[in-house]
């Protein structure tokens, strides 16, 4: 699998935005905030496992170069890790991921600290989707 993140893998889509953030879930793992929402694949239609928007607060940072930076790195790290576990395990179970992920360090981080950080969070994602979604058979 590709290592990379297309057009289709974010999450524009109006209507799919406004149903991640009134109908989901989430969970704060420093210095992510992840928001999600899984949806089982009835459509012969192929879309993407997993649709994502990378944010990062304006109030908490004021300058666009510190924003930009602190995102480029979260794409980065989710680009190289997404296909290790989290998207063969969305195929295999035919499962879609609706994903924000937000974020509320206070303070820009390391790529390292990042790259841990982002690892752990794909995995408790992961989690979630195998003991909440799974389970009730949706």
């Amino acid at each position: 699998m590709k290592n990379t993140f297309a057009k289709e893998e974010r999450l524009c889509a109006k209507k799919r935005i406004d149903m991640l953030f009134r109908s989901s879930s989430f969970f704060v793992l420093y210095p992510f905030r992840v928001v999600f929402v899984f949806e089982k694949n009835n459509e012969t239609v192929h879309y993407p496992p997993c649709q994502s928007i990378i944010s990062v607060s304006k109030r908490r940072y004021k300058r666009a170069v510190d924003r930009n930076s602190i995102k480029r790195m979260m794409r980065e790290c989710y680009r190289l890790q997404k296909s290790n576990d989290l998207i063969p395990f969305l195929l295999k179970h035919n499962v879609t991921l609706y994903l924000a992920i937000q974020y509320v360090g206070k303070q820009i981080l390391t790529y390292d600290v990042f790259n841990a950080a982002m690892k752990k969070m794909l995995k408790k994602l992961q989690d979630e989707c195998a003991e909440t979604h799974l389970e009730k058979g949706c």
